[in-house]
């Protein structure tokens, strides 16, 4: 599944539970329900995002820590995604089950503030 057609499965299975936006981020696209980041996808995989709380559920599962390495050496380790079950590929229940699981860890992340642009004085 090309990471288009996945993004409108997961718009698909998760339309009664918000608005769904992707944006591109780190060669892969970053997925957003109702402006919250909740999942991911790279190379055609989804991941969803987790924390502290979830991560027993995702470990009982069996659920992989997203990992990156540049290759360089010098920039490799882990984010806060788990890469989803099979099942949420084509079952729309599962998709929904697994990717409320990322929206609350989403839900309890601490929110960015907005970047304020600095003022630059007046030259007199």
């Amino acid at each position: 599944m090309s990471d288009n057609s996945l993004v409108e499965w997961v718009s698909e299975a998760l339309d009664a539970e918000g608005a769904l936006s992707a944006r591109k981020m780190f060669g892969g696209l970053a997925l957003y329900l109702d402006g919250r980041i909740f999942a991911m996808i790279a190379d055609a995989i989804l991941w969803f995002k987790c924390d502290a709380v979830s991560n027993p559920i995702w470990e009982a599962e069996g659920c992989s820590l997203f990992t990156y390495d540049f290759g360089d050496g010098k920039m490799a380790g882990t984010m806060n995604y788990r890469r989803a079950p099979d099942e949420v590929y084509d079952d729309a229940e599962a998709m929904r089950r697994w990717a409320e699981l990322g929206l609350a860890a989403a839900l309890r992340a601490p929110q960015k503030k907005p970047k304020v642009p600095k003022i630059k004085p007046r030259a007199k």
